[in-house]
C-alpha cells in the first residue's frame, strides 16, 4: 500500500478513534478541565526549556484502554492514566519503509530521526545513510540528554537516539557510539556488546571508561562527581529489567531510572534538557500475549510519566511532554469472543507472575529430579494465578489443561512450545494463558507487531502542534519546530 493511501484510510479511521482514547466513562477533575486551556496560553511564541519525550514500546490503543479499565473497574481508581488526561489525544501511522508493519529499528529511527528506513536498520535512512536524531540536534544545541528503558540500552528506541548501524543487532557499534555521543545519562537492563562471538570480553566498558561515562550497576551509589553516567541492571538479564508484575528483589523499576535520569539532569544540565524514556517491556509482554503483565507495564510507564507531569506542573511555561509508541504489539483487543459483550478484568488481580515467569518455573521443574504432580501444579496456580479461587476453570477446561500437564511433564512432549521475539513457553504454559487472557476479556490477533495506527498524546509548550493525524516521522520535527529549531 502507498503510503499517502495508508494516510488517507488512518485519517478516516481517525475521528471515531480518537474520541474514544480516555475510555474509562469517567470525567476529569474540574483541575485537569483547566489543562487544555493551560495549554494554549503557554504556547505563544516559545521554546521549551524541558522536553520529554515518552515512548511506550509496542503500546496500542488497546493497551491503554484495557490498563484504564483495570484501574478503573478493579482498582477503584477514580483518576485514569495520567496520559489520557492531557489535552491532546491524536494518533500517528506506524509503516516502515519497507513494510505496512514496522520492527522497533525502523519504527524507533522514525521517532527519533523524522526518516523512514527499512526493518532492521538503526539510525539510517533506507540507504544506509546516517541520519540524525532530534537528541542529538537538541544535544549539539546545549541541551542535556537523558536516555532511559526497561530494556537494552543498546536496543532498537533507545539505539535510535545515538546510533547508525545498517543492522540493529550489530551491539558492540551501537555500545561504542553511545559512549562517543557526550550524553549525559543513559539507563537501561544491560549492554549486549560487552562479549565477542567467542565470549572474550570485547573491551566495550573500557571504551566507556575512556569516555568518562561511570557505570553503575543499579541505583545505590552513584557516582555523584561525574557528569555521565550508564545505569546497568544489577541483573543477569541484559535485555530486561524485569517486569512489575514479577517483584523482583533488588530490580531496577522505571520510575526508579526516571526520577534518577532527572535528578542527574537537573544537575548538571539545569538550564535545558531532553529526557526519552521508554516503557520497553510493554512490548515484550505483548510478544508474549500476556495482558495481566502488558497492564501492570503501562501502570509503570504512566508512574514514571507522572514524574514528568509533576515537573511540568512546577515549570507549566517551559516544558513540552510528548506520550506515544512506535507500534502495536499482539493485535490486542478490549473484549473478546469467549466473553463476547463485557469484560471480567477483575480477574487479572489475582495474576501475580508473567508468563515468562510461569514458563521459567515449568523448565526449572522440567529440569529437576523432583516428581512434580498435577497437584503441585494446582497449588502453584491457586497461589500465584488464583486458578480454582479467583478465577474457576470449567471442568472441561481443567480436563484439557491436565492433559497438556501429562504431555509436557510426563511424556516431555516439546511439539506444543511457543518461540516468541523475546522469549518461549512449554505447551502447558501457553494454554494456561490463554485461559487467563479468555477469563479476563483479552484476545490477541499475533505474537508479532500489527501496523495498527497508536496513540499520541502531549502537554505543554507546542502540545497543540500534534492534534491530528500524525505519522511517527512528523513527531520529532515537531518538536524540533516547537523548539525552533
Amino acid at each position: 500500500m502507498k503510503p499517502n493511501m495508508f494516510r488517507s484510510i488512518s485519517r478516516l479511521m481517525m475521528a471515531a478513534v480518537v474520541v474514544s482514547l480516555p475510555l474509562t466513562g469517567m470525567a476529569r477533575t474540574k483541575a485537569q478541565a483547566k489543562t487544555p486551556a493551560q495549554a494554549q496560553s503557554q504556547t505563544q511564541g516559545k521554546a521549551p526549556k524541558y522536553i520529554f519525550y515518552y515512548i511506550g514500546d509496542g503500546m496500542g490503543i488497546a493497551h491503554v484502554t484495557n490498563t484504564n479499565n483495570y484501574k478503573s473497574r478493579v482498582l477503584g481508581q477514580q483518576m485514569p492514566l495520567t496520559m489520557t488526561t492531557f489535552p491532546v489525544a491524536a494518533m500517528a501511522t506506524t509503516y516502515s519503509a519497507s513494510s505496512d508493519v514496522t520492527d522497533s529499528a525502523a519504527a524507533g529511527t522514525a521517532l527519533a530521526t523524522g526518516s523512514k528506513t527499512k526493518n532492521g536498520m538503526l539510525g539510517t535512512n533506507a540507504d544506509t545513510l546516517a541520519v540524525t536524531s532530534v537528541a542529538k540536534k537538541l544535544f549539539d544545541d546545549g541541551y542535556g540528554v537523558g536516555l532511559i528503558t526497561t530494556v537494552a540500552i543498546d536496543d532498537a528506541t533507545p539505539g535510535a537516539f545515538y546510533a547508525h548501524v545498517a543492522n540493529r543487532n550489530q551491539h558492540y557499534d551501537i555500545g561504542r557510539q553511545l559512549a562517543e555521543s557526550g550524553y549525559q545519562f543513559a539507563a537501561g537492563a544491560g549492554l549486549r556488546g560487552t562479549k565477542d562471538k567467542q565470549g572474550n570480553d570485547s573491551g566495550l566498558l573500557d571504551y566507556f571508561a575512556e569516555n568518562n561515562v561511570s557505570v553503575s550497576y543499579g541505583l545505590d551509589g552513584l557516582d555523584e562527581t561525574a557528569s555521565r553516567l550508564l545505569v546497568l541492571s544489577p541483573m543477569d538479564n541484559p535485555n530486561e529489567i524485569g517486569y512489575a508484575i514479577d517483584s523482583i528483589p533488588g530490580a531496577l523499576t522505571l520510575p526508579g531510572l526516571t526520577q534518577a535520569g532527572l535528578n542527574h539532569l537537573e544537575k548538571v544540565s539545569p538550564d535545558r534538557f531532553f529526557m526519552m524514556v521508554e516503557g520497553g517491556s510493554i512490548d515484550h509482554a505483548g510478544h508474549s500475549n500476556d495482558g495481566g503483565t502488558v497492564v501492570r507495564e503501562v501502570i509503570s510507564f504512566d508512574q514514571a510519566l507522572q514524574i514528568a507531569y509533576n515537573f511540568y506542573l512546577a515549570h507549566p511555561d517551559e516544558t513540552l511532554i510528548v506520550v506515544t509508541a512506535d507500534h502495536e504489539t499482539g493485535g490486542m483487543s478490549v473484549g473478546c469472543q469467549a466473553t463476547g459483550y463485557s469484560q471480567n478484568l477483575k480477574q487479572m488481580r489475582s495474576q501475580k507472575i508473567s508468563k515468562d515467569e510461569f514458563a521459567a518455573y515449568c523448565r526449572s521443574m522440567l529440569k529437576s529430579r523432583m516428581i512434580f504432580t498435577w497437584e503441585d501444579m494446582l497449588q502453584y496456580m491457586a497461589d500465584n494465578l488464583g486458578v480454582g479461587t479467583a478465577i474457576e476453570f470449567t471442568p472441561e477446561e481443567m480436563e484439557k489443561l491436565h492433559g497438556m500437564f501429562n504431555e509436557v511433564f510426563e511424556r516431555r512432549n516439546e511439539g506444543f512450545t511457543e518461540k516468541t521475539l523475546y522469549s518461549s513457553a512449554d505447551g502447558f504454559t501457553r494454554e494456561v494463558y490463554r485461559l487467563l487472557n479468555e477469563k479476563s476479556g483479552i484476545g490477541w490477533t499475533t505474537n508479532c507487531h500489527t501496523g495498527s495506527p497508536v496513540p499520541v498524546f502531549a502537554i505543554g509548550v507546542g502540545a497543540q502542534e500534534f492534534n491530528g493525524m500524525n505519522d511517527n516521522t512528523d513527531l520529532p520535527a515537531k518538536i524540533l519546530k516547537i523548539a525552533g529549531k
